[in-house]
């Protein structure tokens, strides 16, 4: 499908402890997008052209992210909270039930929505979520561990010595060698690197000091929620998200749906996520 050019709208939206920035985009039923990592409410800006002509594509600035603003900007937020924001936005631009896709952390923060709002979301995409509550227990502690070494280490030497670790735990392939042509490019500028700090001294946390109630994931698809685990068709499966994406699978009694790319195939391969997408919206295997 080629791709469509919208308005842009959205604006600010006042919620508990903070103010999200939020835009809108498109027409048709509702798909909000998650974002992973760092990434605000830019981050799949070369992805969103593809959808608004099938769907009104809504993105935010997580909280603590870009245009968001924290009334106490040194507290981190749980996930509980992001998935709040996550409902309040919706509600803001929908009656209906929608759409979510989840990427990584956007994935995990999906999952607590689902929970928490019955009937908001139809259909939560779970892209390698970054769930350590999903795997047995000694892999679980090994995977917080990893975590809470990499923020020490973040702390301990910047930016430029984390980040290569942070893709060698998450199966990340910079470098992106079959990514699709035309790209915007993403530097690293300062409300990016703005954006990795709040992420990891923060969110990193959020993940590993978070619960959830894996039983009331499994009795999703028995009260109409359907949830899609994928995962990138190049992210090593014996990675933490990809094991995680497997073990979602296994507990919902389903297959992993595989996305273009790796695991920031929403950046890499734009048209090849809209496609499925699109497939997967409709129902189709």
């Amino acid at each position: 499908m080629s791709c469509a050019t919208s308005e842009l709208r959205g604006g600010l939206l006042t919620v508990p402890g903070a103010v999200l920035h939020y835009q809108v985009r498109g027409s048709g039923p509702v798909l909000l997008i998650s974002q992973s990592g760092e990434g605000d409410a830019g981050r799949t800006v070369d992805l969103v052209p593809h959808l608004v002509g099938d769907f009104t594509v809504v993105t935010y600035d997580r909280r603590g992210l870009s245009r968001s603003r924290l009334d106490d900007p040194a507290r981190g937020a749980t996930l509980a909270e992001h998935a709040d924001d996550v409902l309040r936005v919706l509600a803001e631009v929908t009656e209906a039930p929608a759409t979510v896709l989840g990427c990584s952390l956007g994935a995990v923060i999906g999952l607590r929505a689902v929970l928490r709002g019955p009937g908001r979301i139809d259909t939560l995409i779970a892209h390698e979520p970054v769930a350590p509550w999903l795997l047995p227990p000694a892999e679980r502690a090994r995977h917080k561990a990893e975590l809470v070494q990499l923020q020490r280490l973040y702390e301990r030497a910047g930016l430029a010595a984390a980040l290569p670790e942070i893709a060698r735990v998450l199966g990340i392939d910079p470098a992106g060698p079959d990514a699709e042509p035309g790209l915007t490019p993403q530097p690293l500028d300062a409300r990016r690197t703005a954006n990795f700090d709040y992420f990891i001294r923060h969110d990193f946390a959020a993940v590993v000091h978070d619960t959830l109630d894996v039983t009331a994931l499994a009795g999703l698809p028995a009260v109409g929620t359907r949830v899609v685990p994928a995962a990138g068709r190049t992210t090593p499966r014996d990675v933490f998200d990809r094991r995680c994406a497997t073990a979602l699978a296994e507990l919902l009694g389903t297959t992993v749906r595989e996305f273009p790319g790796g695991h920031n195939g929403n950046t890499s391969h734009p048209r090849g996520w809209a496609a499925r997408i699109r497939e997967i919206a409709a129902g189709a295997a």
